[in-house]
């Protein structure tokens, strides 16, 4: 069981805790902007089952059917989040519309906020742990599950203000105009979830600053190289896949050629973490006579890991 596995089944763990006591503080107060809160925490749970699935599948090794992989997996559990995401928003903004037709006298709400207020921070916490982790594990599957659990944060605060607002003020209409806008929040969140889940599975190229990194490891390590162009790269999930042309002596050997291969290739290696490089090795005669620049980035597409000379 690796550690991001470990930490998407902790998700699913923390998550079923925080939809119990969001249920509670829902059935002490009879909040609407704390129903559509425990609603989402039912999305919440489902998300964090598939990304623990989609990294279950993720982690597999390589084999006949997938030699690249299996890494896209997690694209499709953040896809389906950034549905599920929407798909409570709108659930929300249902149960907004329906409350202000008929506003609710809420009850006993200091301690519903009390419960609700603990449920939040167990949420704060783990979407905090989640984000940090699975940028540094580059995890797709965990970031989405963490910038869910944000909004799911967002809703709760927005349910509280409202809840405190309604009893302070008597106007009890402000429990579901505060969840509906919460809920137009949490629309933008899930569709900036699905679209940058997207751009994973159409092999978006990594950011540009990963870009620049991989450019400059190359040229760190280009002694004895005449140039490199046509770099193309891509993301997938944990996995950053670099191609590209390397121009050397037409009277260099193919031991001479391979060696400098595989020290670009450990450089890279060591530089970023899942990276995955294809070297074509070209004589610089031909190089010169297609009147390609050298050390030119050129387009982003896609590669794997091998030395070819």
């Amino acid at each position: 069981m690796n550690r991001t596995f470990k930490l998407a089944l902790g998700s699913v763990a923390v998550g079923i805790l925080v939809l119990g006591l969001k249920y509670v503080a829902y059935r002490i107060t009879g909040s609407v902007a704390f129903y559509a809160d425990a609603l989402e925490s039912i999305v919440n749970v489902v998300a964090a089952a598939a990304a623990l699935f989609a990294i279950h599948v993720g982690a597999k090794p390589a084999d006949a059917g997938h030699p690249f992989g299996h890494a896209k997996a997690e694209y499709f559990s953040a896809v389906l989040e950034g549905v599920l995401i929407v798909v409570a928003a709108f659930s929300i903004l249902h149960e907004a519309w329906q409350a202000l037709s008929s506003p609710r006298v809420l009850d006993v709400p200091v301690a519903g906020m009390l419960v609700n207020g603990a449920a939040t921070l167990l949420n704060a916490a783990l979407a905090a742990i989640l984000l940090r982790l699975g940028r540094r594990w580059r995890s797709v599957a965990l970031i989405a599950d963490g910038r869910h659990l944000i909004a799911d944060v967002y809703t709760s605060i927005g349910a509280i203000v409202g809840l405190t607002l309604a009893v302070l003020s008597g106007w009890h209409i402000l429990d579901p105009l505060i969840a509906g806008l919460v809920a137009l929040n949490i629309i933008r969140t899930g569709a900036s979830v699905i679209r940058e889940s997207v751009g994973g599975l159409m092999d978006a190229a990594p950011a540009p600053e990963v870009v620049t990194q991989i450019r400059q490891v190359i040229e760190a390590e280009a002694a004895g190289v005449a140039g490199m162009h046509a770099l193309r790269t891509r993301h997938a999930g944990h996995m950053t896949f670099v191609e590209f042309h390397l121009t050397v002596s037409g009277r260099m050997s193919v031991w001479a050629s391979h060696a400098i291969c595989d020290r670009i290739e450990d450089a890279l290696e060591a530089a970023i973490d899942g990276v995955r490089v294809t070297i074509h090795v070209e004589p610089d005669e031909r190089a010169d006579d297609a009147g390609r620049p050298v050390f030119d980035a050129g387009k982003q597409a896609d590669g794997g890991k091998q030395a070819a000379t």
